[in-house]
């Protein structure tokens, strides 16, 4: 072998490398990948079944100046592996390291930044144009999963991309998965193309027959294209791809690097719109990522040997605590049913799909359908609980606006990964959805601080006639303030029953009357520890948990400001149209109250830990101490 992954592996060094040091470096890299992340967690078993795929492309095409773009980034680790970053692998997630995603700002064979699916032929087809347009001469490439092909903007990318017949082409890789099971007609396609043996089979011997023949078996192989397709339409269901304008080639094995090799080459010489389908395993190469994908998908550390996680949480996730109880609703009522976007698993759905498994509704990689496809279902009766993590519900705001709320229809979102998530960074930081949702009228919006706040208010949310919003953080969630702190226990802290009127309040949880912090969701657990550390400075803080972000408790705030003069907004959201940004118009006109806003910065926020970010970026509960303390005694 050339040198070693440490040492700094780039293309120009794969392309000098024979078939037997390319299989070599394929342990070499898998090795890498299970090492690496049993340490910093991440993206395994997509990653695991593409590495074959990887090598291949960059034994073939020209990185940089052949642009590759990777759909759903998080299977980019191998191209990070062999674009040089080998040497700072082990910084991968962690802050100030590698990001587990393309970024531009990081290397230059990253061309496009990518996190979420579906967008990878259309930023490529716009990478061709550009391309052509300025007479330039390179190979556009993107390479997108099987899961991605459930979302609309591919179709809406390939029927335009088909009409240009611009050089353009699409690596499929077909692992059978997304996060969850694939599922709907483009699954059941790609299932009847992989498994058309009649067709693979006569395409191989006549291939090899043909070319058998001296001297002119290869030019009557390439001949033969017209042949080959009507075989193909007899033969394969749908042919959907070519329908669309592409010349389909495949499937082919995604693990054998000298069929990739060869294939890849070819769609490199039609200089028209290609895609290559190549079949997968995902996890391959390490026995517990291929007995659970799912488990490896995006896994934390854990134990290479046995495969288990090295901290189990010892409280359930706020994903777990919807799950449990939203099937215990839909068990008591028939018209409750779950919608997700291919998350199943990720939003704690698994047990409702096992047990209600006619009740459960995966749309696939495709939100703005997924939201829709509720609001005609409650249009029709029903009540769905629609759970989709906060980044990616963005993609569904005008359905959001116009098909639910305008209509004023019993929907249901449940925000998963609302806030800042860690390691997965700019791309899946949930810090923009209490803007984008708050001015949204019809509206009812809550924002638990523990798990059980969060089932009383999806209980009051499946018994509402109309659309409501419940945002929630990821990781465990803790249990009630009250119960966990004794200066709270005193304090006005339980919360009313979800049937109760009174439960479209805001709650105090401690008086006082120096200043008034009001948190929201994540941000109320961070706001107790720094009232007792305003505590021991002698300053009297009253906290306020708002957890009903609309209908706006102004009541609640008016009161609280009488007293203390000074308020302090705690929000796991970005600063621009903040939950902060109400209360300080609430008074505006005020000369005697002050209004100070805790919010993360207008700018996107870098991967690390949550806490790592909390405290660079002042959302910890000494900066937040330290900040109100600074106010109170007049030094800010």
């Amino acid at each position: 072998m050339i040198k070693k992954i440490e040492e700094g592996i780039y293309p120009s060094d794969i392309k000098k490398m024979d078939r037997e040091e390319l299989e070599l470096l394929s342990y070499e890299i898998r090795d890498k990948l299970i090492s690496t992340v049993a340490e910093t967690g991440g993206h395994l078993a997509s990653n695991l079944g593409i590495v074959e795929m990887t090598i291949a492309i960059h034994k073939v095409f020209d990185a940089p100046r052949d642009r590759i773009i990777w759909d759903v980034g998080h299977q980019s680790y191998v191209h990070k592996l062999l674009t040089g970053r080998g040497s700072g692998f082990s910084t991968l997630r962690r802050m100030n390291g590698l990001s587990g995603f393309p970024k531009r700002c990081e290397s230059i064979y990253d061309t496009f930044d990518t996190g979420h699916a579906s967008n990878s032929i259309s930023a490529a087809l716009g990478m061709a144009a550009a391309r052509d347009l300025k007479g330039e001469d390179y190979d556009v490439v993107a390479v997108i999963g099987d899961g991605a092909l459930t979302g609309g903007m591919v179709y809406e990318a390939m029927n335009n991309a088909g009409a240009t017949d611009s050089g353009l082409i699409v690596l499929l890789n077909d692992n059978e998965m997304s996060i969850s099971q694939n599922e709907g007609s483009m699954a059941q396609h790609l299932g009847k193309l992989r498994s058309s043996e009649r067709y693979n089979n006569l395409k191989q011997n006549l291939k090899k027959g043909l070319r058998s023949i001296p001297v002119v078996g290869d030019t009557l192989f390439g001949g033969l294209e017209v042949l080959r397709d009507a075989v193909k339409y007899t033969m394969v269901p749908g042919v959907l791809f070519e329908e669309l304008g592409f010349v389909y080639l495949g499937p082919i094995d995604g693990h054998d690097l000298g069929e990739l090799i060869e294939v890849f080459t070819y769609a490199k010489m039609l200089k028209k719109p290609v895609i290559v389908h190549c079949v997968t395993k995902k996890g391959k190469g390490y026995l517990p990522a291929e007995k659970n994908p799912s488990k490896f998908h995006g896994v934390s550390p854990f134990d290479t040997e046995t495969g288990m996680l090295k901290k189990e949480s010892e409280r359930p996730s706020y994903s777990s605590v919807f799950g449990r109880k939203l099937l215990t609703i839909a068990l008591e009522k028939p018209e409750v049913i779950a919608v997700t976007a291919a998350m199943t698993d990720g939003t704690g759905l698994k047990e409702f799909a096992d047990l209600l498994p006619k009740r459960l509704f995966d749309a696939g990689i495709a939100e703005e359908h997924a939201v829709t496809f509720a609001a005609g279902a409650a249009a029709n009766g029903l009540h769905p609980a629609v759970a989709i993590y906060s980044t990616f519900l963005q993609r569904a705001y005008d359905q959001i606006v116009i098909d639910v709320c305008m209509q004023n229809l019993p929907v249901t979102l449940c925000i998963d990964r609302a806030g800042i998530v860690g390691a997965d960074g700019e791309t899946h930081h949930g810090v923009f959805d209490i803007s984008y949702l708050m001015p949204v009228p019809n509206l009812t919006f809550f924002a638990p601080s523990d798990g059980e706040e969060l089932e009383k208010m999806l209980e009051y949310a499946m018994n509402l006639d109309g659309p409501c919003a419940v945002r929630y953080p990821r990781g465990e969630a803790p249990e009630p303030l009250a119960e966990k702190r004794i200066f709270l226990q005193n304090a006005s802290s339980s919360s009313a029953s979800a049937s109760d009127p009174s439960f479209l309040k805001s709650r105090t949880l401690l008086s006082g009357s120096d200043v008034t912090l009001i948190s929201v969701g994540r941000m109320t657990e961070i706001c107790a520890e720094s009232c007792e550390i305003l505590s021991s400075y002698g300053i009297s803080a009253e906290l306020i948990d708002a957890r009903v972000l609309k209908p706006f408790d102004r009541e609640a705030f008016v009161r609280s400001a009488e007293k203390t003069g000074i308020l302090f907004v705690a929000e796991d959201n970005v600063l621009s149209g903040g939950f902060g940004s109400y209360v300080e118009d609430l008074f505006a006109q005020s000369t005697r109250v002050k209004v100070y806003r805790i919010a993360w910065p207008d700018e996107f926020i870098p991967h690390g830990t949550q806490e790592q970010l909390e405290k660079k970026y002042g959302m910890d509960a000494v900066s937040v101490a330290e900040r109100v303390r600074e106010t109170v005694e007049g030094k800010a």
